[in-house]
């Protein structure tokens, strides 16, 4: 990832790599994705996020995992197709007050939100919110800017 300009004062900053989400198709049928989740485990990669959308035929599930690199690797080798794409990770002090305080701010910006869900946070860790959003490294900025504790990769891996 590239650094970011502060959009005030133009100075780069550098956050670390961004949290990667996979997304995968698993037959719509009892087990699948406990046998996707038995796969990573038994490479000792842990599932910190998960938001499965199912229809008749096939559910796509999202995950965000603790070693997106053997996750990539291991579903190269297995033959598993899907696709990846980059999260905004907010941690939340509080959930409510919280979690409209960062929409707020990113709706002020305009940016959009493509889609979101909730990560399993560390013991005694923050809630966590993962988004999808149309431009990353703005959304990145505008949050930071705002005081909002963002995470990145290395803070998720285990």
């Amino acid at each position: 990832m590239e650094p970011e300009s502060d959009i005030e004062t133009g100075t780069l900053i550098d956050h670390g790599a961004p949290v990667r989400q996979f997304s995968v198709m698993l037959p719509n049928r009892a087990g699948a994705l406990a046998a996707m989740v038995k796969l990573l485990r038994a490479s000792a990669i842990e599932v910190i996020g998960l938001s499965v959308q199912d229809s008749r035929d096939a559910t796509v599930a999202r995950l965000v995992v603790s070693d997106p690199e053997t996750t990539e690797q291991l579903f190269i080798e297995k033959g598993i197709p899907h696709a990846t794409c980059e999260l905004v990770v907010v941690a939340l002090r509080e959930s409510g007050p919280g979690l409209l305080q960062c929409l707020d701010t990113l709706m002020i910006a305009e940016t959009n939100i493509d889609f979101a869900y909730a990560l399993l946070p560390k013991p005694g860790g923050h809630s966590m919110l993962a988004m999808h959003v149309e431009d990353y490294e703005f959304a990145v900025a505008i949050l930071h800017q705002s005081g909002f504790k963002l995470m990145y990769q290395d803070d998720l891996s285990r």
